[in-house]
């Protein structure tokens, strides 16, 4: 009896591990998940399915970047805001994405296709208006849009953009020492694309060098298109025609722009102090007739205002409250010297808050 009831058991147990085996892994009839099944076979068929989604995934990708560049060969792409100057006539070509804002000249709109919105106001812009300056112009999904300058303009644009009639080169500046990520990068960018600065050498900037007068009243010079001299007075140490700094030294005398020392110097390569090129950016902004006010109270928030020369308190206030100095660390450090980058940088906030 007792060898009857062990064959039973054993004939049942036989039958339990047939129909286990014949189960799948991880089903209802088998929840059991092992780790040497998980480390073999499903581990193996889990990687090729995902190789597989992703390859699938990856070709279609790659086939729609491939349908997107297509669209827009010839076309720049500006990550983040990038300067571009335009001659009468000149255009840029916005597409899908592409921001416009014009920082001085006039300009007006062209819609070929889709809605471009002016983000500054929220309102939709209909085709052949006039650009109002400093508002942000995008062009929404399936858009392009002609931007065409009226008179000489200048202007910053993002993403997709073609710009034709254009005139000072749009290439990057070819200084090793002004790397896209530095602060000051935008605004070198700005003057050397505008022909107001010049690199030390054909690959550098110098960007920490120390301004000298000479150079800051080149740079207004080149501003405002160098024009003639005019009859301004001579300074005594200002009286060699080959200086690269005579003719425009002679043009800012000429225009009240600079009145030199009161021993008839002008001192072209002492480091100009940021107090001095306030009061030079303020007599420029009076002959260029620009606005002349003193808006808000933030020249007041400095505690260092009252270190400020009298001759340059005003004109430091006025560039303090139109925010084309911003001060450095909290101070606006009157007697401080400027480098190379800092004007670039003061140059650049006038071009955009002042106009040219």
């Amino acid at each position: 009896m007792k060898r009857i009831i062990a064959a039973v058991i054993v004939l049942i147990m036989l039958l339990f591990m047939v129909t286990a085996s014949a189960s799948t892994v991880g089903s209802t009839a088998d929840p059991l998940i092992t780790r040497s099944y998980l480390e073999g076979a499903y581990a193996a068929s889990l990687k090729s399915e995902i190789a597989g989604t992703l390859g699938n995934a990856t070709e279609k990708a790659l086939g729609r970047l491939d349908e997107f560049h297509r669209n827009y060969i010839g076309y720049s792409f500006a990550p983040r805001f990038t300067q571009v100057s335009l001659t009468e006539g000149g255009t840029v070509l916005l597409s899908t994405g592409a921001s416009f804002i014009l920082l001085s000249g006039s300009a007006s709109l062209t819609i070929v296709s889709g809605t471009v919105i002016n983000i500054s106001t929220g309102r939709e812009v209909a085709t052949g208006s006039q650009l109002t300056r400093y508002n942000r112009y995008f062009c929404a999904e399936s858009t392009t849009a002609r931007v065409t300058a009226s008179s000489a303009a200048a202007g910053q644009v993002d993403g997709y953009y073609l710009v034709s009639g254009n005139g000072p080169s749009t290439s990057q500046p070819p200084f090793a020492d002004v790397p896209q990520s530095a602060w000051f990068y935008a605004a070198v960018e700005f003057v050397y694309k505008n022909d107001m600065f010049t690199g030390t050498s054909a690959t550098t900037f110098s960007p920490n060098t120390p301004m000298t007068r000479a150079m800051f009243v080149t740079v207004l010079h080149r501003m405002d298109g160098r024009p003639a001299t005019g009859a301004g007075g001579e300074f005594s140490d200002v009286r060699n025609p080959s200086q690269y700094y005579y003719n425009a030294v002679k043009w800012a005398s000429a225009n009240d722009i600079v009145t030199g020392n009161t021993d008839g110097t002008f001192q072209p390569d002492m480091h100009v102090t940021r107090e001095q090129m306030a009061a030079i950016m303020y007599r420029y902004a009076s002959y260029k007739g620009r606005d002349l006010s003193t808006p808000g109270a933030l020249f007041d928030t400095f505690p260092d205002r009252n270190a400020i020369s009298g001759y340059a308190s005003h004109a430091m206030r006025w560039t303090v409250s139109h925010e084309v100095i911003r001060g450095s660390g909290g101070r606006l450090l009157p007697q401080n010297t400027a480098t190379r980058a800092e004007v670039a940088q003061i140059v650049y906030n006038y071009c955009e808050k002042i106009g040219k």
